[in-house]
C-alpha cells in the first residue's frame, strides 16, 4: 500500500471507524493516482469522499457538494 501523504493521514486522526471506511479508499485511490485531491463531503446523514481534479493532489477539502 502507498503511503498517505501527511496532510491525509493527520485528517484521519480521531475520526471513526465509520468515517474512516468511508473515506479511506478514495484516499488510496487519489495516492495511487497522484493527480488530485479529495473533496469529503459531511452531512447529518451522510459522508462521502471522492477524488476532485480541483484539489491538488494531497489536499482534502471538507464542504458541500
Amino acid at each position: 500500500m502507498n503511503q498517505l501523504p501527511a496532510a491525509y493521514a493527520e485528517y484521519l486522526k480521531g475520526k471513526s471507524e465509520s468515517f474512516t471506511a468511508t473515506v479511506l479508499p478514495v484516499l488510496l485511490q487519489s495516492v495511487a493516482e497522484k493527480t488530485h485531491g479529495v473533496h469529503v463531503v459531511v452531512t447529518s446523514h451522510v459522508v462521502q469522499a471522492q477524488t476532485d481534479p480541483a484539489v491538488p493532489f494531497g489536499e482534502i477539502v471538507e464542504g458541500v457538494a
